[in-house]
């Protein structure tokens, strides 16, 4: 959400910052409904001011005996009633569009974010590691991983497409990597693990951004809740309505979950394989910190997701998104692309955005300065450290053998009891 004193101050600076993310000026529009609200606020102030004057001189002209005045004055306090209430029936309305066209503007990039339509406009800002060298033709996971179980056929037959069902030594190296990623991130980076709910009420993904813009996207179950799309919206909702103490700032929080995404408008994109499923699990990093904050913990947190691919040795390369490419509630995206050998290419593995007080104007969470009585705004984060399908994915490509095998890192192997190898075997 954004704060309209600043629309106020400057609303070509707020257009020229919507045309960077592809949108249209709006600003006028959100200026003339602002002027419309605030005036019919005060008209109804103004009658209701005048309305309590009216009503010591009725009081007056009863107390006379002047029941031709007494009339007179009822009808005038009717007529200011009735303006007063045409005028609140109308700042209510005003405020509700404003609201409404407000919650569906996306936030603003900052300035270091460079100008672009799409992800062929992004900026590579590092490279880390070197991609192997394979003495045979490398394959693409789709193709390697059913015979060490991968099963996309049952999957498929229990749920459907973009589903899949783990077996055996697959299951097992799933699961090592998820704990692997989670015992990192809290033990080694800082950040406290959290169990959170994965069904949630409209207040929260409004809060974090997915309503009401992205409802498609989302699973919505039959009482009303939703399902959650990243633990994102769980972890940052924590702090929904509330003043958070300034001691506790920064809050880094993570949380291993499954995620649940409808992918729909992904139509014909990643079709095949483990890349885009309808649920898949994710370590997901939120922090929570003042203003000031902000810009450090979103390198802080890049970092974090950075040592999980440096510790299972996978090559990867750092990618500054455009303003067209950047989602819905962020101001500033770091990607980080693994490298797969069977597709020859680098794909997207963590996304770590900064969405400054974009969420926390939506949440309402705010903190009070020190020596101020005011509060403001915090500023929240968040990022994939990182999402455990497609980590397998640049393992099994990775690290894959011409026989059909796929060593484990050497970093994973205290959470593999003792599989240092997946072996074909279905």
């Amino acid at each position: 959400m954004h704060d309209i004193r600043l629309i106020r101050e400057n609303p070509e600076g707020f257009d020229a910052g919507l045309a960077r993310r592809g949108a249209l000026p709006v600003a006028a529009d959100i200026l003339a409904l602002d002027e419309q609200r605030r005036h019919n606020e005060s008209l109804a102030q103004a009658q209701k001011a005048e309305r309590n004057g009216i009503a010591k001189e009725i009081g007056a002209a009863k107390a006379a005996g002047n029941n031709d005045l007494y009339e007179e004055l009822l009808h005038k306090a009717k007529l200011r009633a009735d303006i007063g209430d045409a005028a609140v029936e109308l700042a209510v309305q005003k405020k509700s569009e404003l609201d409404a066209l407000l919650a569906g503007l996306p936030n603003i990039p900052v300035a270091e974010v460079p100008e672009g339509a799409d992800e062929t406009e992004n900026l590579e800002v590092a490279k880390w590691g070197t991609p192997g060298t394979f003495a045979f033709e490398p394959k693409e996971h789709a193709d390697l991983g059913p015979a060490l179980g991968l099963d996309f056929e049952t999957g498929a037959k229990i749920s459907g497409a973009r589903f899949t069902f783990l077996k055996g030594q697959m299951a097992r190296l799933h699961r090592a990597l998820a704990q692997f990623m989670l015992d990192t991130q809290t033990a080694t980076n800082g950040y406290m693990e959290c169990i959170v709910p994965l069904l949630v009420k409209d207040e929260a993904v409004f809060g974090t951004g997915q309503l009401p813009k992205f409802a498609e996207d989302l699973f919505r179950t039959t009482d009303g809740r939703w399902l959650i799309p990243t633990a994102e919206v769980s972890l940052t909702n924590a702090v929904q309505d509330e003043i958070v103490d300034l001691e506790a700032l920064p809050l880094r929080m993570t949380a291993l979950t499954p995620c649940f995404r409808s992918e729909a408008g992904s139509a014909g994109r990643d079709t095949r394989g483990f890349i885009r499923q309808h649920q898949f699990e994710k370590v997901e990093l939120v922090t929570v910190c003042r203003p000031d904050q902000s810009e450090a913990e979103h390198e802080r947190m890049v970092a974090a997701a950075e040592s999980i691919l440096q510790a299972l040795e996978l090559p990867y390369r750092k990618v500054l998104l455009c303003s067209g490419d950047m989602g819905f509630t962020a101001n500033k995206t770091f990607d980080l692309e693994v490298w797969l050998p069977g597709q020859d290419a680098y794909r997207e593995i963590s996304s770590v955005s900064n969405c400054g007080d974009f969420q926390a104007r939506r949440m309402n969470a705010r903190f009070k300065p020190e020596g101020s009585k005011k509060t403001e705004f915090l500023h929240t984060l968040n990022g994939s450290g990182l999402a455990v399908g497609r980590t397998l994915v640049a393992v099994l490509e990775n690290y894959q053998q011409e026989d059909g095998s796929v060593l484990v890192p050497e970093a994973l192997k205290p959470w593999m009891g003792g599989i240092d190898k997946l072996e074909p075997c279905f």
